[in-house]
């Protein structure tokens, strides 16, 4: 599979060119701790739906006991959670210009100039993520590695898109700038998600723009919703 991908993308090296990458400075330190607002850029709390993938997660297990994000796409916003599901930090988010919940086929070999506005979509689903080389020799956080998916800070020579001032700005109609890939602040990138990811990865739960909430995540059904009486 990985040699597909690297013939359909003309590398060499075994990685396809992912949607923005960017490697940044070494962590700080190992150590796992709540970013601040300064940081983060703090958002309220998370969507309804966002609540209910996070009691389901928590309840069920179903992260393996794996670290876990949940990916508010309709908010613009990420959830970070380890391996026991405390919440960890909260963190708006840069993701793919198109609302969409799948990603084109064979998109992942494209080249940027290739992909179009609508084409650029973060998928909805539950990904294992893992660290990984991208194209340029750097590491990313792969959530989609044959769609080009990742999670990782603003690239840079983005200043142009002016990522920084539309992640930090208090709307969410203009966190819509990516390829696809996942943008995230770089000190909860740095700090949190470098050290909790990088040795086994975890799970990335990416909420649908459009699909049903079920339709996405089909054990949900077994979730009863939040205010409800089991009968």
């Amino acid at each position: 599979m990985i040699k597909l991908f690297a013939a359909l993308a003309g590398f060499a090296l075994a990685v396809p060119v992912p949607a923005e990458s960017a490697e940044p400075p070494p962590a700080s330190g190992p150590a796992v701790r709540q970013p601040d607002a300064a940081e983060t850029g703090d958002v309220e709390t998370g969507s309804d739906a966002a609540t209910r993938v996070a009691d389901w997660v928590a309840a069920s297990g179903d992260n393996g006991a794996l670290p876990y994000i949940i990916i508010d796409k309709p908010a613009a916003s990420l959830f970070l959670f380890d391996a026991e599901g405390k919440l960890l930090g909260r963190a708006p988010v840069l993701i793919g210009v198109a609302p969409g919940d799948e990603a084109t086929p064979g998109i992942g070999s494209k080249d940027l100039a290739e992909i179009g506005p609508a084409e650029r979509t973060t998928p909805a689903g539950r990904f294992l993520a893992k660290f990984g080389m991208a194209a340029g020799r750097q590491k990313v956080l792969w959530v989609d590695y044959a769609t080009s998916v990742a999670l990782h800070p603003i690239p840079k020579g983005s200043q142009k898109e002016r990522r920084r001032q539309r992640m930090l700005s208090p709307g969410i109609d203009d966190n819509r700038i990516t390829f696809g890939c996942i943008n995230v602040p770089l000190a909860l990138y740095n700090n949190s998600v470098r050290p909790l990811f990088q040795k086994k990865g975890g799970y990335v739960y990416v909420l649908p723009d459009t699909k049903p909430l079920e339709a996405v995540f089909p054990r949900l059904y077994v979730q009863p919703r939040p205010g409800t009486a089991a009968s």
